[in-house]
């Protein structure tokens, strides 16, 4: 009976890490509705605009340039920008890295990936199926 009692455990355990392990790519056009607590949803900016957002219109002088982006990054909302272009930058870094294609995608695992969806559920579902079927 103990026996049996830790092994139900043991894979309700692996079920909830397997869970926590989900992390879905998207853009604003494909919004995520009630993502769940332990999902990590990661929305791939276009980095491009938001460095322009940052520095518009820069010199062409490099060193005007220099003394432009200087004065940029001693403005009260520069740490919050920046920390913002970096999340963008490390979530298409990693986006690119699981070989992820297109989105939306919810990843499982870090290696099973789930096209067309925000849905956790049916990304869910749609990866049973298809283990299901693999031999």
């Amino acid at each position: 009976m103990p026996f049996r009692c830790f092994l139900t455990l043991l894979i309700t355990l692996a079920t909830q890490s397997t869970a926590a392990q989900a992390i879905i790519y998207t853009t604003g056009k494909w919004p995520v509705i009630s993502p769940q607590p332990d999902t990590v949803v990661q929305i791939l900016e276009d980095v491009q605009n938001r460095e322009q957002t940052l520095f518009p219109n820069l010199y062409t002088s490099p060193e005007q340039a220099e003394r432009q982006a200087l004065l940029r990054m001693q403005q009260p909302d520069w740490q919050e920008k920046e920390a913002r272009l970096t999340r963008a930058y490390q979530a298409l870094m990693d986006a690119w890295s699981l070989g992820i294609s297109k989105v939306p995608a919810v990843v499982f695992e870090d290696k099973y990936v789930v096209y067309g969806t925000t849905d956790i559920g049916l990304a869910r579902q749609k990866l049973e199926a298809w283990r299901e079927r693999q031999p």
